[in-house]
């Protein structure tokens, strides 16, 4: 007896052999995906799958699916980027159902743009299916706001390293440092010492807040609390690693009152962490 598919689907795209869907899974949480996603994931005959994309979700995948690793790690072998936009070249011509499953937002750091050139230049039909970035939806799992109206206006969002590897040299440090009083850091890990103290050379103290997200939304999730100047000698006492997010920035100070999965492990909620509701707007200290 065939199933019936939720009302919740009824209306959805269909599939169609032959094109590429560029699917963003979400920060981990298989909670976190969109209706689009596991309708994607439901039809499709090949799903080509990044690292950071968790096994909960690949469960979704219809049982025919082929499911086609395309990690790419620092330090590890792993396909060029132009070997995986060409995989999914070959896959649509040969009459597939290509679902590329990238983890957040494949337009956030996710080298979506890059993949979806290579198909519109081979002519492949494709669908961009957004996702929910881990840079936001991460930080709200370990109780932090990017936006907070007592805290702040503007929040900046960067990779810390580029494809080469290295801190990327084409960021204003000094800019972002002065601009930005909510920075959330995509990769920054292997250089946080290095990106730390271009901040701090800015102007940015040493004492400012800082949190590091590990693993965000799933089980395995860890937040280390830290300063920014001490954030890469606890992280590297900590033995935490990646996958991670890097927060700088005053609303950090607000996971004693939004931490929610830490609430509901037992943890005293403070009602007002900024003291007498609010800080100014705060920038380069």
């Amino acid at each position: 007896m065939q199933s019936v598919p939720h009302p919740l689907f009824a209306d959805l795209p269909r599939f169609e052999p032959g094109w590429v869907w560029l699917v963003g899974a979400g920060p981990g949480d298989p909670g976190l995906l969109t209706l689009h996603a596991a309708n994607a994931l439901m039809q499709a005959d090949a799903v080509v799958y990044d690292a950071l994309v968790d096994e909960a979700i690949l469960a979704h995948a219809s049982d025919g699916a082929e499911r086609i690793y395309a990690g790419k790690r620092g330090g590890k072998p792993s396909p060029s980027q132009r070997d995986i936009s060409l995989r999914l070249v070959e896959l649509a011509r040969a009459g597939r159902r290509v679902c590329r499953l990238k983890g957040g937002d494949p337009f956030v750091f996710g080298r979506g743009g890059e993949e979806a050139l290579t198909l519109v230049e081979a002519g492949i039909p494709f669908r961009i299916v957004p996702g929910i970035s881990a840079g936001i939806g991460g930080l709200a799992y370990a109780g932090i706001p990017v936006t907070h109206r007592a805290v702040n206006h503007a929040v900046t969002f960067l990779t810390g390293h580029d494809q080469t590897g290295l801190a990327p040299a084409s960021i204003d440090w000094e800019g972002v440092a002065r601009g930005s009083p909510v920075i959330v850091m995509y990769m920054a890990v292997k250089h946080l010492a290095l990106i730390s103290g271009k901040l701090m050379d800015a102007g940015r103290a040493a004492g400012e807040p800082v949190a590091i997200v590990c693993d965000a939304t799933t089980a395995r999730q860890k937040v280390l609390e830290t300063t920014l100047g001490r954030a890469a000698e606890d992280l590297a006492e900590s033995g935490l690693a990646p996958p991670a997010l890097v927060v700088v920035g005053q609303v950090v100070r607000l996971r004693a009152a939004l931490d929610w999965l830490g609430a509901a492990a037992g943890r005293r909620l403070i009602a007002d962490p900024l003291g007498e509701r609010g800080l100014p707007e705060a920038g380069a200290s």
